[in-house]
């Protein structure tokens, strides 16, 4: 399988360890950056070359590598046919595929150290989609969100 890998200057450290991981694993690890320890680089740009190449067709999942996993899964979740979630239990790194077809696994390099984000990694290439009725069911009811709410536009800020 082939697998979209970046990471921001927060994940910088945990990128090649988790390419090293997918490569043993047998899969191919495409890095889309960032190319060097950049404290100035931004999550939502290495995202969009993550999430983007799954979107194109050009990986079959992708893993983002920021501080939290949090920033990475919000960008990624902004584009059309993306499933990305922040996972640091193997658990739902697996759950994620099986019952909600995820496609971009966002973790934290602040939150979970190396020998975790292997196993997260895991997890993650190991889980197929089930196919269930009910998954396939509610994935539909994802995919119609997205369709029906489209661009959000511009963003209001919230009246306090």
């Amino acid at each position: 399988m082939i697998f979209s890998v970046g990471c921001d200057h927060g994940g910088y450290e945990l990128k090649p360890v988790i390419i090293e991981e997918l490569r043993r694993l047998g899969h191919t690890a495409v890095d889309c950056g960032a190319p060097s320890l950049d404290p100035a680089d931004d999550y939502p740009d290495i995202t969009r070359e993550v999430a983007g190449a799954v979107q194109r067709g050009e990986a079959a999942r992708g893993v983002v590598i920021c501080g939290s996993g949090v920033g990475a899964s919000v960008a990624a979740n902004k584009l059309r046919g993306i499933r990305a979630s922040v996972c640091h239990d193997t658990y739902s790194a697996h759950q994620g595929v099986e019952h909600d077809d995820m496609n971009v696994l966002c973790l934290g390099a602040r939150v979970i150290g190396r020998e975790l984000a292997r196993e997260l990694v895991r997890a993650f290439a190991a889980a197929a989609f089930s196919g269930e009725e009910k998954y396939r069911r509610r994935l539909v009811k994802v995919m119609a969100l997205e369709q029906k709410n489209g661009p959000a536009g511009e963003v209001k800020p919230w009246p306090r």
